[in-house]
């Protein structure tokens, strides 16, 4: 959500706009991204690209990512480039939808080249520094601060049972990346989502366009009877009335999970944050539930 708002600031100061080519933008030559992906695309996940790694893949399949190409070698954006950008792509640009933190790395390059800072410090300077998020930034896992959290992973056996923790330092990117990875707080958090949602970092046009859906999310369509739809950065889902109940983003890394929704109907902001991975979404289906069941 921070590089989309971040991408919209840009293009509400003509640096370029949502019909650019990522392409001619970044004067990409002899990768098998398309010429026709622009940056409305890559927002969307409707670029068709080859990503990095399939959402949907192993816990095997990461660890096969990082035999030739250590994990603790990417430390820049540039160096995930070469894991997707000569690969051939996926589907036909716009088709469909399908989340590409590959497409969320280059928006993050067309940040630094329009802002000329890195990505990180113009995420501190414009999103960090206006929203009053003194507790965030973007911390490596092989730094030491107070007050940060570790992460950690259970090793079961064939049975299911827990036999053992681990900690993420060899699963884990070792740093952020313009396709997650920054900490925060839970309050800091609300901080950002209550100032989006009010306007404070966007100008009404395209605060405007981040709370609203831009395209169909076929493969959880349905999921709990309801629509479901992405923008830039926004997951939604909708009633059988196309109203929109909730928005908001998914956090998922070895170690971390994270939730990020808000109810606009309701002005209710709801952050959970754990050093365990894939825990934050079932608890946050308890808390819709309730939140669902209090309005009825």
């Amino acid at each position: 959500m921070f590089t989309a708002v971040s991408i919209l600031q840009l293009i509400e100061k003509d640096r370029f706009d949502l019909n650019t080519s990522i392409v001619k933008y970044l004067v990409l030559k002899n990768t098998k991204i398309p010429e026709e992906v622009t940056i409305h695309h890559l927002l969307t996940h409707t670029s068709g690209i080859a990503d990095y790694f399939d959402e949907s893949g192993s816990d095997e399949d990461w660890e096969k990512l990082w035999v030739d190409k250590p994990i603790y070698t990417i430390r820049k954006l540039s160096d995930y480039f070469p894991l997707f950008a000569y690969n051939a792509p996926e589907f036909k640009v716009g088709e469909k939808f399908k989340y590409s933190g590959a497409g969320y790395i280059l928006l993050g390059l067309v940040i630094e080249k329009a802002s000329r800072i890195s990505y990180f410090d113009y995420v501190r300077k414009n999103i960090y520094f206006k929203s009053n998020m003194k507790d965030s930034d973007f911390i490596s896992l092989d730094e030491v601060h107070e007050n940060i959290a570790e992460g950690y992973e259970p090793v079961k056996d064939k049975e299911g049972n827990i036999v053992l923790w681990k900690r993420n330092i060899y699963t884990a990117t070792p740093t952020a990346a313009s396709d997650g990875g920054a900490t925060s707080t839970a309050l800091d958090l609300i901080h950002f989502i209550q100032l989006l949602r009010n306007g404070k970092l966007l100008t009404n046009e395209m605060t405007k366009k981040i709370l609203e859906p831009h395209v169909l999310d076929e493969g959880s369509n349905g999921h709990r009877g309801y629509i479901w739809k992405y923008g830039y950065a926004n997951w939604f889902i909708l009633d059988q009335d196309n109203n929109i109940v909730r928005g908001g983003h998914t956090g998922e890394e070895y170690g971390v999970s994270c939730r990020l929704y808000y109810y606009p109907s309701l002005n209710i902001d709801v952050v959970i944050l754990a050093n365990q991975g894939w825990c934050a979404g079932s608890f946050g289906w308890d808390i819709h539930d309730i939140i669902m069941k209090r309005i009825k």
